[in-house]
């Protein structure tokens, strides 16, 4: 059996784009995080966004939203009225995602032909 050298682990665990699909790489973050980048003044409710991803459970979205919180990605704001009002925006971390996903979904627009065949 062959053994891994420290050196190598610890370039596995700096590899930033392993971290960064650890941490929010699953079926819906980058969606969730485009789709609230993109709304008017970068603030959705959770019905609003779920309106958006009809295809996503509200367990699966709600899972989605406090792992994009607990990553520092979304920051969530509840209002204390009845019934209760929760609004999503991105911070700062988050929104400095949006450029790069405006480049993902324009080389999808590009290539999705390509890629589906």
């Amino acid at each position: 059996m062959r053994k891994v050298s420290k050196e190598v682990d610890a370039r596995y665990i700096a590899c930033p784009i392993r971290q960064v699909i650890s941490k929010f790489g699953d079926k819906w973050s980058m969606l969730v995080l485009y789709t609230i980048g993109k709304s008017e003044n970068n603030v959705l409710r959770f019905s609003e966004l779920h309106e958006h991803m009809i295809d996503c459970s509200q367990k699966m979205l709600s899972q989605t939203l406090k792992n994009l919180e607990s990553n520092k990605l979304v920051s969530r704001k509840v209002y204390p009225v009845v019934p209760p009002k929760v609004e999503y925006r991105l911070t700062e971390v988050g929104k400095s995602l949006i450029p790069t996903l405006d480049s993902l979904v324009a080389w999808g627009n590009e290539n999705m032909n390509a890629v589906i065949k």
